[in-house]
C-alpha cells in the first residue's frame, strides 16, 4: 500500500483512538512530552495535529498520521509505514509501486555512480543543490528522477559501512509540495558521510544529513576531527555508538543540532547517553543564529562556522548558569534584551523618531511566531514615509521568515500552499492598490486565519474533479494607506497608526539624512543593529503566555469603543511579555506577564499616535490637534490659505482634512465667498488627549494598587505570590 492509500483510508482519529488519546473539542494532551493542559490541536480536515508547547519535542510541527505514529513508538519511518498499513485493516506489507523500478542493493555503488552524472544532467536538481548551499562538484551527492522506487525527485547521499563501502541511500525530495521530504532504504545501515577515522579526536554530531554535507567543504579551527550525521533527533543508532565506542583518540563530542525546542531537547538527551557511553569525553554545542546548519550557511558566509565552532560552549556550563538562576524552575538561558535596548537598536538600524510608533510596530510585527499573530496598517498621506517605515521594520524581522508585497491580485492568496503562511511576517506597501476581491482573501486570512475554498484538478487520468483547498493565515503583518478610515472595521483585528507628519520629525528625518551623506552614521552600526533585533526573534521560544492580572484591570466606562481597546491592550501585554521571555520564570511550557508588562503596554500603547478609539484618522487627529493649538480658541474663525500657509500643508492635503472635519461636524463654514475665499470655525472642540491621558492614568493607578498587593504578598508577615 502506498503513502496515499495509507493517508486515504486512515485518519487522526483513529490513530488517536488506537492509543487511547481522549479528545475534546478538537484538542488533547500532547504525548510527546508531559501535557496537564491540552496543548495538542487537531485538524480532522487534514488529519493532521500540531504541538503548541515550548515544551514539547515536536512543538509547532505539522504531523500527520504516519509521523505521529513514528514519534509516538519512537519507529524509523519505514516501520511507521508498516504500522500505519496494519491500523488501516489492510495489507502488513507495504505493496511496491510497480511505475519505477527497485533498488537492487547489491548494485548500489554502480547506480550512485548514475545517480551523480543524472544530477549534472539534471537542471532542477542542480538549482535545488545551489539553492541550499550544496556544491555538487564538491560532494558526493546523486539524484534520481522517476528511476527507481523510494527515492523518487529526490537528491541522494550515500551512507557507508566501516569500509567506506555504500550499503544504502538517503534521498531528500526537491518537490516544494511533496508532504514527506526525506526517505531512506529499506533496513536503512550505514554513516554519513562515512565512518570517522581512527584518529579522530573531536567529532561534530549534526542533525541532519544536510547539515552535515553543508560543513563538509569548509575547514574548521579543529585539529584531527571528523563530521558524523544523525538520522533526525531520534536517529542516534547503534552504528553511531559502535563508532563512537571504537575511536580511542576521541576527546570531545560537539553536538549541533537544530536550534529549535526539537533540536535543544534532542542535545540534552543525546548528552546524557554520550556521558554513559564514554565516561569523561568533553561534550560542548554551538549556537546558531539560524534554524540549523544549512540554513546558517545559506544566510551567511562560510567563515561563520569558524567563529561558532570557537565560540562553541560545553554543555555542563549552560546548565550551571541556569541552576544558579533557578535550581526549582526552568528558564532560558539566552541573552535578553529589555524593550528600551530593543527600541535603542530599533533607531539604530536607521528609524528615526517616532519612538513609540516603531516600538509598537516592532511588537505587533514580532507576533508572527505566536499563535494568536498581531497586525497593524499604517496611514499617512502621500509621502509622508508610510510605506518606508513599515519596509524598515520588516528589515529587523529574521529574513527567512518575512513575506513582502507591493501588490496582491484577486486571487493569489488562494493560490498559497496549506502551510506556507504560517509562521511569517507579511509587509503590503500599498494597501489601497488592493482590489475588493484581494481585501476580501487578506481579511479572513486576518479574522479567520484561513481561507477555504473549492478548486478544479486534473487527477491521474486528466479527468477534472473538484477538491477542497484550505490556506492557513497564522502571520503578523504591516501594511501602508493613505486612508485608514476605509479598513478600520474591514479588519478589525489591526491596529490603526498614523506616521509622525510634523515638521518635528521632518527635521530629524533631515538632519539624519545628511549625517548620512556626510559619512558620520556608521552602516556597520546598522546592518549589526538589525542582526541583532532579527537573532533575539530567532532564538525566541514558542511559548503560552499567561497573564494573571487580565481580570484585574478595568478601562474607564467613559472609553469610546471600549471592547477593541481593551482587546489591544491585553494583546500587547501578552506579545510584551513574550519579548520579555528571557526575564520570565516559566514551566510547562508557561511563561507568567509581571507588573513590569503590564507597565511598559501601557506606556508603549497610550503614547502611540492613534488607536482605534477615535473617529478620525491618524494623519487627520494630527491635523485637528495642530490646527487647534494655531487656533487657540474655538471661536476664532480661519481660512484654508491661512491654514496651508502657517501650517505648512499641500492644498490638495488640506482640502481632504476640510472636507472630512466638515463631514463629521468637528468644523463648520462660518462665511465668506467661494471665489474669495470661505471662513470656518471649529464646531466641536473635543478633548481627545485630555481623555487619552486621563485613561493612562486610571491604568497607572490601578497598576500601583497591584505593586503595593504584591509588595505585601511578598513581605516576611504576607503570604508568597504564587508566580
Amino acid at each position: 500500500m502506498t503513502i496515499a492509500d495509507i493517508k486515504k483510508n486512515l485518519t487522526i482519529g483513529q490513530v488517536l483512538e488506537h492509543y487511547q488519546i481522549q479528545v475534546k473539542n478538537n484538542s488533547c494532551c500532547c504525548p510527546f512530552h508531559d501535557d496537564k493542559k491540552p496543548s495538542m490541536q487537531i485538524f480532522p480536515d487534514t488529519h493532521t495535529v500540531r504541538c503548541y508547547s515550548g515544551n514539547c519535542s515536536q512543538s509547532n510541527k505539522v504531523i500527520d498520521v504516519i509521523d505521529f505514529i513514528m514519534y509516538k513508538e519512537n519507529l524509523t519511518k519505514h516501520e511507521a509505514l508498516i504500522k500505519a498499513s496494519q491500523l488501516t485493516d489492510l495489507s502488513h506489507k507495504i505493496q511496491r509501486s510497480k511505475e519505477y523500478q527497485e533498488i537492487p542493493l547489491d548494485r548500489l555503488e554502480e547506480l550512485f555512480y548514475k545517480m551523480k552524472s543524472n544530477l549534472r544532467q539534471s537542471k532542477t536538481a542542480r538549482t535545488y543543490t545551489q539553492q541550499r548551499s550544496l556544491d555538487y562538484q564538491k560532494l558526493e551527492i546523486g539524484y534520481n528522477g522517476r528511476t527507481y522506487k523510494g527515492l523518487v525527485n529526490c537528491i541522494v547521499f550515500p551512507l557507508k559501512d566501516p569500509n567506506h563501502k555504500i550499503v544504502s541511500l538517503y534521498g531528500r525530495s526537491i518537490k516544494a509540495e511533496a508532504e514527506n521530504k526525506h526517505f531512506y532504504l529499506k533496513d536503512r545501515k550505514g554513516l554519513y558521510p562515512c565512518y570517522p577515522k581512527e584518529e579522530t579526536k573531536i567529532l561534530i554530531l549534526t542533525e541532519s544529513i544536510i547539515d552535515t554535507a553543508s560543513l563538509l567543504p569548509i575547514p574548521l579551527p579543529l585539529k584531527s576531527y571528523s563530521l558524523l550525521s544523525c538520522y533526525g533527533v531520534n536517529g542516534f543508532t547503534q552504528e553511531h555508538r559502535q563508532a563512537i565506542r571504537t575511536l580511542k583518540e576521541l576527546e570531545e563530542i560537539i553536538i549541533a543540532f537544530d536550534n529549535d525546542q526539537a533540536g535543544k531537547t534532542a542535545t540534552e538527551k543525546l548528552r546524557i547517553e554520550i556521558n554513559e557511553l564514554r565516561k569523561g569525553l568533553k561534550i560542548s554545542t554551538i549556537e546558531l543564529p539560524n534554524k540549523d546548519i544549512n540554513e546558517t550557511l545559506q544566510l551567511h558566509s562560510p567563515e561563520i562556522f569558524k567563529e561558532l565552532i570557537h565560540n562553541r560552549i560545553k554543555i555542563e556550563e549552560i546548565r550551571s548558569k541556569e541552576e544558579i538562576t533557578d535550581k526549582k524552575e526552568e528558564s532560558l538561558p539566552l541573552k535578553s534584551y529589555s524593550l528600551s535596548q530593543i527600541n535603542e537598536f530599533i533607531g539604530q538600524s536607521g528609524i528615526i523618531g517616532e519612538e513609540n510608533t516603531r516600538l509598537l510596530l516592532f511588537i505587533i510585527a514580532s507576533s508572527y511566531k505566536t499563535q494568536s499573530p498581531l497586525h497593524a496598517i499604517v496611514q499617512g498621506s502621500s509621502g509622508s514615509g508610510k510605506t518606508h517605515l513599515i519596509s524598515k521594520i520588516a528589515q529587523l524581522i529574521p529574513q527567512e521568515d518575512v513575506l513582502k508585497f507591493t501588490r496582491i491580485t484577486e486571487s493569489s492568496l488562494y493560490n498559497w500552499g496549506e502551510w506556507d503562511l504560517v509562521g511569517k511576517h507579511m509587509v503590503i506597501e500599498d494597501l489601497d492598490g488592493l482590489k475588493e476581491e484581494a481585501l476580501y482573501s487578506l481579511r479572513e486570512l486576518i479574522s479567520n486565519q484561513q481561507l477555504s475554498s473549492s478548486v478544479s484538478i486534473k487527477d491521474k487520468k486528466g479527468n477534472i474533479k473538484s477538491t477542497h483547498k484550505k490556506v492557513r493565515g497564522i502571520f503578523s503583518s504591516l501594511s501602508a494607506t493613505t486612508k485608514a478610515d476605509v479598513y478600520e472595521d474591514n479588519i478589525s483585528r489591526s491596529f490603526i497608526l498614523a506616521v509622525d507628519e510634523s515638521t518635528q520629525q521632518s527635521k530629524k528625518i533631515i538632519q539624519y539624512q545628511n549625517q548620512k551623506y556626510a559619512g558620520e552614521v556608521s552602516q556597520t552600526q546598522e546592518k549589526q543593529a538589525k542582526e541583532k533585533l532579527q537573532n533575539y526573534l530567532r532564538n525566541l521560544q514558542h511559548v503560552e503566555v499567561i497573564n494573571p492580572y487580565a481580570t484585574k484591570l478595568e478601562l474607564p466606562e467613559e472609553v469610546h469603543k471600549i471592547r477593541r481597546l481593551n482587546q489591544m491592550y491585553q494583546s500587547i501585554i501578552r506579545q510584551i511579555t513574550y519579548l520579555n521571555q528571557r526575564e520570565r520564570k516559566y514551566q510547562d511550557g508557561k511563561i507568567y506577564t509581571e507588573i513590569e508588562d503590564l507597565e511598559q503596554a501601557t506606556e508603549i500603547l497610550f503614547e502611540s499616535i492613534l488607536l482605534k478609539i477615535d473617529e478620525l484618522d491618524g494623519s487627520l487627529r494630527q491635523f485637528y490637534e495642530r490646527l487647534k493649538k494655531y487656533l487657540k480658541t474655538k471661536d476664532k474663525e480661519f481660512t484654508q490659505r491661512e491654514i496651508r500657509q502657517a501650517l505648512n500643508i499641500s492644498k490638495s492635503q488640506l482640502q481632504r482634512y476640510i472636507h472630512h472635519l466638515l463631514e463629521l461636524d468637528y468644523i463648520r463654514q462660518s462665511g465668506g465667498h467661494i471665489n474669495r475665499g470661505l471662513r470656518y470655525r471649529i464646531d466641536y472642540w473635543d478633548n481627545y488627549e485630555k481623555l487619552r491621558k486621563r485613561i493612562q492614568e486610571s491604568l497607572k493607578q490601578q497598576i500601583q494598587e497591584l505593586k503595593k498587593t504584591k509588595n505585601h504578598q511578598e513581605s516576611p508577615k504576607g503570604h508568597q505570590n504564587p508566580h
